[in-house]
């Protein structure tokens, strides 16, 4: 029985050896990459700042059509290894509310995509898998829904936001956008 068991390990060391000296490679590739491109959050630069917030909520199955305003930091925290999205905002339905939210962007190394955790203070959280299509563009794919987002820079000082939902048709169709002016 023993002899069975050496003989077992004996034939899958080489295997093994394979499959560590392969995730080697694989982690020295990445590394060698992300070295390359740098601090894997500075894709956020162009979202850093203070914004204004203009709101546009068409109607749609989720809401009825409103309007708002509000102010929003993105700024990078913990050794640039995050960054923060604060931000508050009043919606012409609620005018009397004044809805506030924490988001936090983190590179997933082991996944190499970006997350997010969004916490508002009506005690809704929710969270998303993203990933820049192009320089200018964050996708979100927020979970445990079929909501899209975007954060796509138009210039230096404008960037939109535009959220949606699957239609009865198949298609997305837009449930909120969110227009940033730099301050």
């Amino acid at each position: 029985m023993k002899i069975c068991k050496f003989l077992i390990i004996f034939l899958m060391l080489p295997s093994f050896l394979l499959a560590s000296h392969n995730n080697e490679k694989k982690n020295e590739s990445m590394e060698k990459s992300m070295a390359k491109q740098g601090n894997v959050m500075e894709k956020f630069d162009f979202l850093l700042g203070d914004w204004n917030l203009e709101y546009r909520i068409p109607k749609s199955a989720l809401s009825e059509a409103a309007t708002g305003s509000g102010t929003g930091t993105f700024k990078r925290a913990l050794d640039d290894k995050y960054v923060f999205f604060d931000y508050s905002c009043t919606i012409s339905t609620t005018p009397d509310e004044v809805g506030k939210a924490h988001g936090i962007f983190a590179w997933d190394e082991k996944a190499g995509v970006y997350r997010y955790w969004w916490f508002e203070n009506s005690g809704s959280f929710l969270n998303a898998t993203c990933n820049f299509i192009n320089d200018d563009t964050l996708f979100m794919n927020w979970h445990d829904t079929l909501l899209i987002q975007t954060f796509r820079k138009v210039d230096k000082d404008k960037v939109i936001l535009r959220m949606e939902n699957p239609t009865s048709e198949g298609k997305y169709g837009l449930i909120l956008e969110v227009i940033f002016t730099r301050q």
